[in-house]
């Protein structure tokens, strides 16, 4: 099959001819149909995750169709339509995972990082980690739902009942996030980058009452705010921008150094949290909620061999919304 396959890391990418995975007992092969580029992979494609599988295929936004079942793997049928999210598998006997919070495993696998992903024309995922997916959505538009979606929808749960609500980096999550929250009433507040005059309209066109860059206060004290951009100086920004007893979530896996900052800016039982992974609960109430919003998903579409086109856009900010790679 063909694959674009990373060898070292802040290297670019390979196409390459390899072979279509085997399959574990409780495995399916996937047959892909679209898989999202998320922040991570550049993260891991980078560098700025360590100890990567190399080489390693990424890619762990992937939607796909049921070719072959291992011998256990009893939960879809060939032909079902299905996503592989960040994910892989964990555990199941530390005890994070006998406690409910299997994002927290002691001894995860994460699709594309630690196991090979979906950039490439077939896939093998643990079945008990895979989604079906909303019959609304077609297969690039369900790509992003994949990570975006989850970890964007995890991070919202977070802010619990925040009724204005900031969301700094407009990108991939920010543009599903957004419309949950406007759905749910919330008073959204959007930061981009500095002078990025399209991602703030794009944002208001999502329902933002207000938006403009990170560096500015906005109009009115914030109840919450979630960190989509892994930029560790927004943290003491967010936090000024919140109002006492207000949360601040960071949602990315990895982040710049964070600068010190006066206490000051914490005191006021301020509370800073940062999102870690998923669980299989979180892609079950989301997927179940995203076409009742609904949640359309704005995507660029790349053919599986411009992997590195995609990730430099990405990269350089050029993406509105989200990037989707699809094999030929």
């Amino acid at each position: 099959m063909l694959a674009m396959v990373l060898d070292r890391p802040a290297t670019p990418l390979r196409a390459a001819e390899i072979a279509v995975p085997s399959l574990g007992p409780e495995q399916i092969l996937i047959r892909v149909r679209a898989c999202g580029v998320c922040r991570t992979d550049l993260h891991v494609v980078d560098g700025e995750l360590p100890e990567s599988k190399l080489p390693l295929v990424p890619g762990h936004e992937i939607i796909g169709t049921v070719v072959e079942r291992g011998e256990q793997a009893l939960r879809f049928a060939v032909g079902d339509r299905v996503g592989v999210p960040w994910l892989g598998s964990t555990c199941g006997i530390c005890p994070y995972c006998r406690s409910g919070r299997e994002n927290l495993c002691d001894s995860p696998q994460f699709t594309g990082y630690t196991v090979n992903g979906g950039y490439a024309e077939f896939a093998a995922a643990h079945e008990r980690y895979c989604f079906a997916i909303p019959s609304v959505y077609s297969d690039v538009d369900a790509a992003p739902l994949m990570c975006a979606g989850l970890i964007g929808y995890r991070s919202l749960v977070l802010v619990g009942d925040a009724e204005r609500l900031g969301i700094y980096g407009f990108g991939a999550a920010a543009h599903l996030i957004a419309q949950i929250a406007t759905f749910q009433g919330r008073k959204l507040f959007a930061f981009t980058r500095p002078a990025d005059q399209e991602g703030q309209d794009f944002a208001r066109q999502l329902g933002a009452v207000w938006a403009g860059d990170s560096t500015s206060l906005p109009p009115e004290p914030l109840d919450a705010a979630i960190i989509y951009a892994p930029v560790g100086p927004l943290v003491p920004a967010a936090l000024a921008a919140v109002a006492k007893g207000g949360t601040v979530v960071s949602a990315g896996i990895h982040m710049s150094d964070i600068p010190s900052f006066p206490y000051r800016l914490l005191w006021g039982e301020r509370v800073l949290r940062s999102v870690a992974n998923l669980t299989r609960r979180d892609g079950e109430e989301f997927l179940a909620l995203a076409p009742r919003v609904p949640v359309r998903v704005e995507a660029q579409v790349y053919p599986l061999r411009q992997a590195n086109e995609a990730l430099d856009d990405l990269r350089a900010g050029r993406v509105t919304g989200a990037a989707v790679l699809v094999p030929n």
